[in-house]
């Protein structure tokens, strides 16, 4: 018989309904048996549309937590509680998949991959891009050695007007920052990832508090209240890589610029570069003559499975369920995910001092 695991869900909001929820409902490996969020009423809507027949509803997630028969937990909540979550899950047994950014502060991540660690439990940060076909291919290709020996690479994850207004986006307090954590996260994990690189060694950063103080402002998801918007509007980062890398990271959420790209990366190579402007573009050098290659990302892709194709959604959340049964390693493992957090808020601590933030 085909094992099943018994997952509950911890905050049932925007990305748990918008990506979660569907993605799980369709494993036939998994059973959605509780569901927790401190507003009750969402917990509920949630459990009608996508519980078992017997699945609980829980205003606090210790209650949740005490029913040893749940073998995984998805932390789906605001920043802020990231890591206190994910951190009671693995105490309480369960496997552990929270949304990006894996937390607030880098000692909250670290504390987080240290409790992995010592209870055995799996953990893993929900940087979905990862799973998007161009991503599979490119990461397939730098892993096989086809660019070289990435030396320079560009984080791209900017908006030209696409600010968040909903839910506490806008709180600093709760999130630990705006575009930078929110999509800058997502940014910079695809370009570590590509890379293979997570040993950094600077960083610089400048954030910019400038358009989030316009009234009436022209926005994807309607004017935001400049009173509420405590976070920065667009923010850049500088990083020199132990082994003499360089990566630039932008994030924005309201810029006044046309180049408009969203958790994508380019690559510079010792034998090749990359990027995913237009699709996922290949270019080089061959005989004397400089080429750019367009991968075709249609049938017969990555992303395909029993001849169906899959969101990054589903395949990430069929993925995480088979690592546990299978006892593998995660796609998106905590490690790699601590150090964009360190990277991260090493920005923005560049961006308050003025100064470089050097690591070790």
């Amino acid at each position: 018989m085909m094992e099943k695991l018994k997952l509950g869900i911890v905050g049932c909001g925007g990305i748990a309904n918008g990506k979660h929820l569907p993605s799980l409902s369709k494993l036939k490996n998994v059973e959605l048996v509780a569901f927790c969020d401190i507003e009750l009423d969402k917990a509920e809507k949630a459990v009608k549309q996508y519980g078992t027949e017997n699945a609980k509803v829980y205003e606090n997630y210790q209650e949740l937590l005490k029913d040893d028969s749940i073998d995984v937990i998805h932390v789906l909540t605001p920043n802020i509680s990231h890591a206190e979550i994910s951190i009671a899950s693995m105490e309480a047994g369960k496997h552990v998949l929270c949304e990006k950014p894996m937390a607030k502060t880098s000692e909250e991540a670290r504390r987080m991959v240290e409790v992995a660690k010592r209870t055995g439990k799996k953990l893993t940060i929900g940087y979905d891009n990862r799973f998007r076909p161009d991503s599979q291919s490119l990461h397939k290709i730098t892993r096989r050695g086809d660019l070289g020996d990435i030396y320079f690479a560009k984080a791209h994850a900017i908006r030209r007007r696409a600010v968040p207004t909903w839910g506490v986006f806008l709180d600093e307090e709760k999130q630990g920052g705006g575009p930078l954590i929110d999509i800058g996260t997502h940014a910079l994990d695809l370009t570590l990832w590509m890379m293979d690189n997570y040993k950094p060694k600077s960083v610089m950063g400048n954030v910019y508090h400038v358009l989030g103080k316009n009234e009436n402002a022209a926005n994807a998801w309607g004017p935001w209240d400049p009173e509420k918007f405590k976070v920065e509007d667009s923010a850049f980062g500088f990083i020199t890589m132990k082994n003499g890398a360089t990566i630039t990271l932008e994030a924005s959420w309201a810029l006044n610029t046309l180049d408009v790209d969203e958790a994508k990366c380019s690559l510079s190579g010792s034998k090749g570069g990359a990027d995913m402007k237009n699709g996922l573009r290949i270019n080089g050098e061959d005989m004397g003559n400089l080429y750019t290659r367009n991968v075709e990302l249609g049938a017969g892709g990555v992303a395909y499975y029993d001849g169906a194709s899959e969101s990054n959604a589903d395949l990430e959340a069929r993925l995480w369920i088979d690592c546990i049964i299978n006892d593998t390693e995660p796609t998106v493992k905590p490690e790699e995910a601590f150090v964009v957090t360190q990277i991260l808020e090493a920005i923005y601590e560049s961006a308050k001092t003025g100064k470089a933030v050097y690591f070790d």
